[in-house]
């Protein structure tokens, strides 16, 4: 009997294939001691789809890590277009930089290094997102997605990853604050007018876990003032 991992296999051997590119990336990150918790290959191409459909120029990533997916989103870009992508540690950030000149995307990446919700206010004047991805710290996931709708505009694209937890987002244990704040963060696209979202169970190489889909209806339906120019 095939099991998940076999499809996830399958799906990525015929979809996606070889990319020297990429696994050269996700070797260095892993030499580099950082955690392998990147989007895996099936995803990041959904990733990268999702900017080609929607046809976003400017896309904001919040958690960098070693830049494995930062490389499959700049990959989709229009011409003109940028990724603006927020990494807290500066070794992390020191290694998605070397993966982004080796896969020839450096220059159509803007690197922010700092917590997140620190370096976001620093974004409020600048031409709005198409698309917000997040996939950084669970705890800040309201924050994020809050950001999100300022920084964005109706009809920004927003992906919320690692929201199902291996399922304990339906039961969330007790002290986990990462199930926590995946669950806020659901909850948040359920309540929130200026969202309008679903969700997805993912089960691939990484285990059973999901992501939100949203796009942004309204950027200052919640009273929150839209600061851009």
């Amino acid at each position: 009997m095939p099991t998940h991992d076999d499809v996830d296999g399958f799906l990525t051997d015929t979809l996606i294939g070889d990319d020297p590119v990429l696994d050269a990336a996700l070797a260095a990150q892993h030499e580099a001691g950082l955690p392998a918790i990147e989007v895996s290959p099936v995803s990041a191409k959904f990733l990268h789809l999702l900017v080609r459909i929607s046809g976003a120029r400017r896309v904001l990533e919040i958690g960098t890590l070693g830049g494995y997916s930062t490389i499959w989103l700049a990959r989709a870009l229009p011409d003109g277009g940028r990724v603006v992508t927020i990494e807290a540690e500066e070794h992390n950030a020191g290694v998605a930089r070397e993966n982004l000149e080796r896969a020839g995307v450096a220059d159509l990446v803007d690197i922010r290094v700092g917590r997140g919700l620190d370096v976001l206010p620093s974004l409020v004047g600048e031409e709005p997102f198409d698309l917000v991805f997040v996939d950084a710290d669970k705890e800040s996931n309201p924050g994020y997605l809050d950001w999100a709708a300022r920084l964005g505009r109706p009809g920004t694209v927003v992906v919320l990853d690692n929201v199902v937890r291996g399922g304990a987002v339906a039961d969330p244990p007790p002290g986990d604050t990462k199930v926590a704040g995946a669950r806020a963060g659901v909850v948040m696209l359920a309540e929130d007018p200026r969202f309008d979202a679903t969700a997805l169970q993912t089960l691939d190489r990484k285990g059973w876990d999901g992501l939100a889909l949203a796009v942004v209806t309204d950027v200052v339906a919640s009273g929150i003032p839209d600061d851009r120019p």
